[in-house]
């Protein structure tokens, strides 16, 4: 997105109202979390490696699913250096700092596989919810047919996250095996600018039925 661009679609941290414009990503960057702080979701690039590995770093065992991220630093570098190069990465950052990290792997798979991090001190914010649309977005738009994604049984807060998104389970065999088809209209729902996702926040027109007819929301269109 050129700054010329960026000004048009982006004008005001307050997207509620966008309708989006053809220089948009497939999914709007701006989140704002539960807690009502101010997050952006980007694609994210070969800089973000270092980054990526002192959040990491901070992973606690318990923070850790299926043996990832690994634990030792050479390890974990090597592991993000290999997700960077094959997949479609993005990652949530706040102030300058980054809390978050979603992937979809190989770029070139039918169904490739879904991967979603996100530091305990983000969690329950709604934050793995919005990493995983942006993924579903992007995938959406780059022509996938599906996403997959495997996930601990008694892994209760992920098994959420991915039902809230659309997932569903299609296999049980030890861990879960969860799909999510990109034919789906949950698929194309993220991709809505948010003012058709949401809804205008406060009515733009009056909504009173008028005589011979319901009334209509811009979104209606």
């Amino acid at each position: 997105m050129t700054p010329d661009t960026a000004s048009v679609a982006c004008d005001g941290w307050d997207g509620t109202e966008c309708e989006g414009t053809p220089h948009c990503p497939p999914r709007c960057p701006r989140f704002v979390d539960k807690e009502g702080a101010r997050w952006t979701v980007r694609p994210a690039t070969d800089a973000d490696e270092p980054f990526l590995a002192e959040m990491y770093e901070r992973f606690d065992r318990a923070d850790r699913a299926q043996g990832l991220p690994p634990v030792s630093r050479r390890r974990c570098v090597e592991w993000i250096r290999s997700l960077l190069s094959e997949g479609n990465n993005v990652v949530a950052e706040r102030n300058g700092e980054l809390f978050g990290h979603a992937v979809y792997t190989p770029t070139d798979a039918a169904v490739p596989e879904l991967a979603v991090f996100v530091h305990p001190d983000a969690q329950d914010r709604g934050v793995g919810t919005e990493l995983c649309r942006h993924v579903v977005a992007n995938a959406d738009a780059a022509g996938r047919e599906g996403i997959e994604l495997h996930v601990e049984t008694g892994n209760r807060a992920a098994r959420s996250v991915y039902g809230t998104v659309g997932f569903e389970v299609v296999e049980r065999r030890g861990d879960l095996r969860m799909r999510l088809d990109l034919d789906d209209p949950v698929a194309t729902e993220v991709r809505w600018p948010p003012l058709a996702r949401e809804g205008p926040a406060e009515p733009a027109v009056d909504l009173t039925p008028a005589e011979g007819g319901a009334g209509r929301s811009p979104a209606d269109d």
